[in-house]
């Protein structure tokens, strides 16, 4: 394909993934006021995020399984068109429930659409030229994580609009994409009739996690660490995984291909991308919360307050992806990537209700910086490694275990941010001679701040921006593993083909 041609498809994937992206952080800044308009609690909050990521997570490797046997256009058509009813679907929420089963539907169509524009990508250039047009990707990530909180605060603000628009806004992007593409976007189908999907090992997978993410949600709250609960609920979803990891090995078209996983590069790759869908996710949903709730400030204002981090992933995407295609060497990135992401989480790791906001910046920036050296690139070194009719499996497989990461981080945060909440509130109770448990009969654990009467408004707001500082020590933590995977990638240069070259046929004697 032409320079030309290539910009012209990019033009409606970059729309595409600018709708999906949009979509999640319009939502992070607005959450903490439609979560206490719907009179919602702390871990209803999480899982109004959890449900989105987890369905994305147990759907990725699906979508980019079919994307190796099917149409990758038709298929990206469909998940526009699930994107689209959920979002609307969300904006007519009535209470928390609906809205987590809608955010779970809707998170359907945003894993298909994150595998499937890198599918498609990968699918039209070689992984050395890629990486300019991946600085386009985070480019268009950076603008719409920026645009989106910003966005999100003035419809929460806006008296007239309210916040089902941070839901509504979308059907307009999509349809527009819809268009694009249909006009734009020529890729190859490949048919394969005779392959099946592996729904028992996708079953088994979503099953697994949630299992899991549910026992982190409720543990040390509902029920003890050591419980008849948590060993159930803890033990069936090690086996769930485990069951899950066998099937995967025995079938003959896995939805996640062990044989790309168990290699040195995609298995480090995967090691380094949980630490950075952690800094994606729990960066954006909690940093949102920490200044609205910890810190008493507008929608509009805690996004603007969010721009540093975003300004740090559009220019490190930006030039470290031109900088790549330029050397071919993604390596290095990756590991300064990582390095600065995990500095950025220890300056969050210091936060509390009263620290300056410049120091707060800086940190963000870092943050913002570590996930656009490393995030695009991280895919970027997977692909280069597997054949193109591996490539849809390939990419699945990474951005599944980058958004399983962020479930996590943010299901393990959120519960570790409401445990800290509660204890804080409850020490601030005391001090200021008021019973805890008559205090919590007058609600409050709730998220609507603005309808507390003092001191308990002061109370809340105090505990949740001194909690927030413990949730980034712990991502910092993890974000450590993702350096170590890097130091530990192989360096390699990334091709000019768009296949890997075909193995060498033995030659046969010549005859005397």
């Amino acid at each position: 394909m032409t320079h030309r041609q290539i910009m012209e498809a990019l033009s409606g994937l970059l729309l595409v993934l600018f709708v999906a992206m949009i979509s999640a952080t319009i939502v992070s800044v607005a959450l903490p006021q439609i979560v206490g308009a719907l009179k919602g609690t702390q871990s209803q909050y999480t899982w109004v995020v959890t449900a989105s990521l987890l369905a994305s997570t147990a759907s990725t490797p699906i979508w980019g399984k079919l994307a190796d046997l099917f149409s990758k256009k038709l298929l990206l058509q469909i998940s526009i068109g699930i994107f689209m009813v959920s979002s609307l679907a969300c904006g007519f929420a009535q209470d928390t429930a609906q809205l987590i089963a809608f955010r779970a539907l809707q998170g359907l169509g945003m894993g298909a659409l994150q595998v499937l524009v890198q599918v498609v990508i990968a699918a039209m250039i070689s992984p050395k030229d890629r990486g300019r047009y991946n600085g386009y990707l985070g480019g268009v990530m950076a603008v719409a994580t920026v645009a989106g909180p910003l966005l999100g605060g003035l419809i929460a603000d806006t008296s007239w609009l309210g916040w089902r628009w941070c839901f509504f806004i979308a059907a307009p992007f999509t349809v527009i994409a819809f268009f694009m593409l249909h006009k734009t976007l020529h890729v190859a189908s490949v048919r394969r009739p005779d392959v099946k999907i592996d729904y028992v090992g996708a079953t088994l997978i979503a099953a697994g996690v949630s299992v899991l993410l549910i026992w982190v949600t409720f543990v040390d709250n509902s029920f003890a660490w050591l419980s008849w609960q948590t060993a159930a609920m803890a033990g069936g979803g090690a086996l769930l995984l485990v069951a899950a990891t066998w099937v995967e090995s025995v079938v003959k078209e896995p939805v996640v291909p062990l044989h790309v996983v168990r290699r040195r590069t995609p298995a480090l790759a995967i090691i380094a991308s949980l630490a950075v869908g952690m800094a994606m996710f729990g960066g954006s949903v909690f940093l949102g919360q920490y200044f609205q709730t910890g810190r008493g400030y507008s929608p509009t204002e805690a996004g603007l307050l969010t721009i540093p981090m975003m300004l740090g992933v559009l220019i490190s995407s930006t030039i470290s992806g031109r900088m790549v295609s330029r050397s071919g060497n993604v390596k290095p990135y990756i590991l300064v990537g990582s390095i600065v992401l995990t500095a950025g989480f220890l300056g969050l790791s210091t936060i509390d209700h009263q620290t300056p906001l410049l120091l707060i910046a800086g940190a963000m920036v870092l943050v913002g910086a570590g996930v656009g050296m490393s995030m695009q690139n991280l895919v970027l070194a997977i692909q280069n490694t597997v054949p193109l009719s591996e490539l849809g499996a390939a990419s699945g497989a990474i951005t599944f275990f980058r958004s399983l990461g962020g479930t996590i981080g943010v299901s393990v945060l959120g519960a570790v941010l409401a445990n800290r909440v509660t204890a804080g509130i409850n020490e601030g109770l005391v001090k200021a001679g008021i019973d805890p448990a008559k205090a919590a009969a007058g609600g409050t654990g709730t998220l609507d701040i603005q309808a507390l009467p003092e001191p308990f408004r002061t109370i809340v707001s105090t505990a949740y921006g001194d909690a927030t500082g413990r949730i980034f020590l712990i991502s910092a933590a993890i974000a450590v593993v993702g350096v170590i995977a890097a130091l530990f990638l192989k360096p390699v240069k990334l091709r000019d083909s768009l296949d890997l070259p075909a193995p060498e046929q033995p030659k046969e004697p010549v005859a005397r």
